[in-house]
């Protein structure tokens, strides 16, 4: 049974390599970990930027670097057409008697041009760190939120694609009339469900996992990743499995998949911008549980027991599309 299984993994995987719209779906969690790596700020990056005439004041320039994005020129006319793009990079150049003025353009943001000429002051004056009478404090945060959302939807985003895999495969199998040989064969209904699903079970751990290395996440929970990412790909199997033997056409369940994004970029949207009442619009969304969950493993703030709460929920309500959606499943695997 389980090697009637694996034969039908191997076979669906090795077709969607071959097939270019499956290839480009299974190489996709690696390109989104490069353009979050990208994309994202971290969590100490400045929106300062300084221009300085190449080695004219090494010692300033060291100064800079611990507040500002720091550019270096060689002539001070490169430094004026540098100034003069669109974007708010400050100019800072030596003037009479040991002397140094800003160079800016004029539609600067007042907040940067502040942030320079108070640069500038410091290093005159000779004020450091170690000057301040002011005391940090955080809260342990070390990653960049921004980057923890993009992480956090790009794994569940990774499930979605995993169904519509699915779907494809199905659409082919119509096509090439192998779903009604399964009758003939050794192989129960059962057995093509399991096969057919482990693409769709595959594709979100290994991309989830490629997405967490590639952006840096390596010192969280994965057994607490495991579970959250092998639940939420459910409903896309599920999904994935009534659209492609729905569909004729691969366009068509493709297109029919993008259903599912909706409720999850309006979930998490919710979850991230609307206040604690409203939550509730969003309970019956198995991708608003995923993402709460997911924020907990990439925080390693989540303990065992609450993982299996938020994972729970989403096995609860993937039952429940299950019994929907089985009936019209099992009509068209006939």
């Amino acid at each position: 049974m389980i090697k009637r299984i694996l034969l039908i993994f191997q076979r669906d995987l090795k077709i969607s390599i071959r097939n270019f719209l499956t290839l480009y779906i299974l190489i996709v969690p690696i390109l989104f970990a490069i353009m979050i790596n990208v994309f994202s700020p971290g969590i100490n990056d400045t929106t300062v930027e300084v221009v300085l005439l190449k080695g004219e004041n090494q010692e300033q320039s060291d100064f800079f670097q611990q507040f500002a994005k720091v550019e270096l020129m060689d002539t001070i006319d490169e430094i004026e057409t540098r100034v003069g793009k669109r974007d708010n990079i400050i100019g800072v150049l030596p003037g009479k008697n040991n002397e140094y003025y800003v160079l800016n353009q004029g539609n600067e943001p007042e907040y940067v041009v502040d942030s320079v000429k108070q640069l500038v002051t410091y290093h005159h004056y000779d004020i450091g760190v170690d000057d301040s009478l002011a005391e940090i404090l955080d809260y342990g945060r070390d990653i960049p939120p921004l980057k923890k959302v993009m992480v956090n939807v790009s794994m569940i985003f990774t499930s979605v694609l995993a169904g519509m895999i699915i779907a494809l495969n199905i659409v082919e199998e119509k096509t090439e009339n192998t779903i009604s040989a399964i009758h003939l064969s050794p192989v129960s209904r059962l057995e093509f469900i399991a096969g057919k699903s482990l693409i769709g079970v595959f594709v979100p751990i290994v991309g989830s996992l490629l997405i967490l290395l590639i952006t840096g996440f390596r010192d969280i929970n994965y057994f607490h990743a495991l579970l959250m990412v092998s639940t939420s790909c459910i409903i896309s199997i599920l999904v994935g499995f009534f659209e492609g033997i729905n569909n004729d056409d691969v366009m068509n369940a493709a297109g029919n998949m993008k259903i599912l994004f909706l409720p999850l970029f309006g979930s998490i949207a919710g979850e991230e911008l609307l206040a604690d009442k409203w939550q509730v619009l969003f309970y019956w969304i198995p991708f608003y549980w995923t993402y709460k969950g997911n924020d907990l493993v990439l925080t390693n703030s989540g303990t065992l027991l609450d993982i299996l709460k938020y994972s729970g929920i989403v096995l609860g309500i993937s039952a429940v599309v299950f019994l929907l959606l089985a009936p019209r499943i099992r009509k068209g695997l006939e």
